[in-house]
């Protein structure tokens, strides 16, 4: 290949890797709105269990987020992929596939970035939850709202407008675990990086490339997590 400068080569030209980069690029964006989604979920269901859960329920939420959140998060994706691949594998022996099963990257990725991201996500809800004034929830019931409208009208706009904050740096740790995903071999922005630093011998130009695509994807995600807060905290006093 002949030698491309900056420029030529992140351009989208024919000699170009610049199509590459922002498919890889589109892909981390997929995979970081997956797992910061089923991180969300699961930090709604261990903050409910942290807060309403009998003492067994506690416990088990407790061990949770102390286990996940004292083990790095590229552990969690070798144990999840791996893992996964040596179960898939195992499975498929039973049905006469002797060869080896790979456990599919994406999916390896998003839960092990949903999981490990689950952990910071329900400790930010607890949180939201007890920042929100009792008198309001006393309130609530002394009108007769039922507890489906109490979750509706009142609950969910105020723990938000209090967990918009936590979850704005639970997303950035979510888009910089995504990077990690690329051991698996997931066509993400790194891996993209990666192989275009190594067929043109210039890794500079591509990982500096792969921190402005980052860059960007913070910056404008931060933009409309910073919308989202100004719409949930109308009417407060800043």
């Amino acid at each position: 290949m002949a030698d491309l400068g900056f420029f030529q080569a992140l351009s989208f030209g024919p000699e170009g890797w610049g199509p590459m980069l922002l498919s890889g690029a589109l892909m981390t964006i997929a995979l970081s709105m997956s797992g910061f989604l089923l991180a969300g979920v699961i930090g709604a269901l261990f903050s409910w269990a942290k807060i309403c859960g009998n003492r067994p329920v506690r416990y088990i939420a407790d061990v949770y987020t102390t286990v996940v959140r004292g083990i790095p998060d590229l552990l969690i994706i070798y144990l999840l992929y791996f893992g996964g691949s040596q179960a898939l594998t195992s499975l498929g022996k039973l049905f006469g596939e002797g060869q080896f099963i790979s456990f599919p990257g994406f999916l390896a990725g998003m839960l092990a970035v949903g999981i490990a991201a689950g952990a910071q996500q329900t400790e930010v809800f607890r949180g939201a939850f007890y920042a929100i004034a009792p008198g309001e929830l006393e309130a609530a019931k002394a009108f007769g709202m039922s507890v489906p409208v109490r979750m509706r009208r009142i609950i969910i706009p105020l723990l938000l407008r209090h967990a918009l904050p936590g979850m704005g740096n639970v997303w950035q740790l979510v888009l910089k675990a995504a990077a990690l995903v690329s051991v698996t071999g997931l066509a993400e922005l790194m891996n993209k990086a990666q192989t275009g630093a190594g067929s043109t011998g210039k890794p500079f130009d591509f990982y500096c490339a792969a921190a402005v695509l980052y860059l960007l994807i913070s910056a404008c995600s931060g933009w409309s997590l910073n919308k989202a807060e100004t719409h949930y905290s109308r009417g407060v006093k800043r």
